[in-house]
């Protein structure tokens, strides 16, 4: 690899890209441990949306100055890059995409706060200063979220109903709660309880009635004038703006269609393994009794939220354990394991990762969801912590972020381009950890198997909603039939809604992963080195996936 120079154009470039992007965007610094903009919230207003398009536009022009024939890898690689972030976010903008963003159930405005107190500090004065003055941010940062939702109104692009539902029914919950058990007021980090005090009687005064606010907005002509179908297909341009979600979130020019069928196939293939597992449990061909059996059987149920918690961090320590002889360069970082926050439990995904800080003072966070408890299973769990926390998303993000061969914004701005990458090598450990022996019993490597086929129902389900016109319960009844329980099927179908094209990275990122393997194994023959092409994927940060089939096979050296 090229020697990193920090002050060649293309770097100074998109540090500085980098750099105003956390200007703009001060929560994100605030998530990566980088305090300067503590006090402040985003700006969703059209003077903040103006800043932002003058940022990628000015970026483009001076990325698009610069000529790429003669230069350096990894700058090459930078460039490329920043222009395609920069045309995305420009042509979002164009579509207006940011009207739909104020009404999320998983990461919305009502989520910011509760989410910001677990990881911001407030333990000095300066940085209790900081937060409150943050908290007192709130207004105006809701208000400038209710214009976007007067927006939508007019214009006509607003969110699907089941969307706009849960958001309030998420709202409801925070406000149902007393304020002195708040998420944010429990969750501050902060020196005393008169700190704590202090932080209580902001939330009380500015928090909560910013939050009823958002509620009255929601409830009021929004939720009625909601879109009816749940596929962005029925908003306003809706076919473009679907296919801008796909090459945003995978990268690719893709066509739905393709993909629908891609999730099909790989989805009859899946079924074919599982029906092994099944024999040889003594279920014959019948995966469905075998899952039952699984669901119902306590030894593989948690008891308590606490008992889920200590078995992910066990296959943690497993996977830790093995992972020297797959990977020749292991993080720096811990990975901590933590219950998701009851307020929002109820919305969220079986699991999800939160990076560490740069600064080395808070590791990796896997959040595991420990609602429904009866519904989740070991033999669920074991996959899922191999995906978020070892070798997957922990690996992939820490190794990044700790990379000092890379720029600012290749270790941390990346993935803004970089989705299906990461989550295409999640699901990729997924599989490793079955090559590998991590799996403890046969009831995991189904569980497992029936993880593949939820992300080939992805594709499915995705594809189906926003291009093909399906109606929200086809897709529940379509990934419960995939393997998934009722309670993860409508979660997972919401989040769909919610998100159009993120559905699409997993499959996507894990087949190139894998197709560039195999090609690289046959080539290579016996002189292969797993632990070479581990450090070969894992070595340059997120890549949009163009970029990785072009460039990994030469990084993967050819063997004399």
């Amino acid at each position: 690899m090229t020697r990193f120079d920090p002050a060649s154009p293309v770097n100074l470039l998109a540090d500085r890209f980098w750099e105003a992007i956390l200007e703009q965007n001060p929560t994100t610094a605030t998530m990566y441990g980088d305090e300067r903009y503590d006090d402040r919230l985003e700006d969703p207003s059209s003077v903040g949306r103006g800043r932002a398009r003058e940022l990628a536009e000015s970026t483009l022009r001076a990325a698009l100055a610069i000529d790429a024939g003669d230069l350096p890898l990894e700058d090459r690689i930078t460039l490329d890059m920043v222009r395609v972030v920069c045309e995305l976010q420009i042509e979002q903008d164009d579509q207006r995409v940011d009207l739909l963003r104020p009404i999320d159930q998983m990461g919305g405005p009502q989520t910011l706060l509760p989410t910001l107190a677990s990881f911001q500090l407030a333990d000095t004065p300066e940085r209790l200063e900081r937060f409150i003055a943050r908290l007192r941010a709130y207004p105006a940062y809701i208000s400038a979220n209710i214009e976007l939702l007067q927006e939508g109104l007019a214009s006509g692009l607003t969110a699907p109903r089941i969307v706009t539902e849960r958001t309030i029914a998420q709202l409801e919950r925070l406000l149902e709660t007393p304020v002195e058990d708040s998420v944010v007021v429990k969750m501050a980090r902060v020196a005393s309880e008169a700190d704590r005090a202090r932080i209580l009687a902001v939330v009380r005064d500015d928090v909560i009635p910013a939050d009823q606010a958002f509620l009255d907005a929601l409830r009021g002509p929004y939720l009625a004038a909601s879109r009816e179908d749940p596929g962005l297909w029925s908003a306003p341009n809706g076919d473009a703006l679907y296919r801008t979600q796909v090459r945003a979130w995978t990268t690719l020019p893709l066509e739905p269609s393709d993909l629908h069928q891609i999730g099909l196939d790989e989805l009859e293939q899946i079924e074919i393994q599982r029906k092994v597992i099944a024999q040889a449990q003594g279920f014959g061909d019948d995966t469905a009794a075998y899952r039952a059996h699984l669901a119902a059987d306590s030894a593989n149920t948690p008891h308590t939220p606490e008992e889920l918690l200590r078995r992910a961090r066990e296959d943690i320590d497993r996977a830790m354990a093995l992972a020297p002889r797959y990977f020749g360069t292991l993080p720096r970082a811990g990975c901590e394991v933590r219950a998701v926050e009851e307020y929002k439990e109820k919305d969220s995904p079986f699991a999800y990762y939160f990076p560490p800080t740069t600064d080395g003072s808070r590791p990796g966070v896997y959040y595991a969801n420990t609602y429904d408890l009866a519904s989740r299973s070991y033999s669920k769990l074991a996959s899922t912590t191999y995906h978020e926390a070892v070798p997957g998303h922990h690996f992939q993000i820490a190794l990044e972020m700790e990379n000092e061969q890379l720029s600012t914004f290749r270790r941390l701005g990346s993935r803004l381009v970089g989705g299906a990458y990461v989550e295409g090598w999640g699901l990729y450990s997924e599989r490793l950890a079955d090559e590998i022996g991590l799996f403890r019993n046969e009831a995991e490597r189904f569980g497992m198997l029936d993880a593949m086929a939820w992300r080939a129902a992805r594709l499915v389900v995705d594809t189906g909603l926003h291009a093909l016109r399906w109606p929200r319960q086809r897709s529940i009844d379509f990934l419960r039939a995939a393997g998934l329980s009722e309670t993860d099927a409508v979660i997972e179908t919401d989040r769909y809604i919610c998100w159009p094209g993120q559905a699409l990275t997993y499959k996507v990122g894990q087949r190139e992963i894998e197709r560039l393997r195999a090609e690289i194994e046959a080539r290579d023959g016996s002189s292969f080195d797993l632990c070479a092409f581990h450090d070969a994927v894992l070595g340059h940060g997120s890549l949009p996936l163009a970029t990785l089939a072009r460039e990994l096979p030469t990084w993967v050296g050819t063997p004399a």
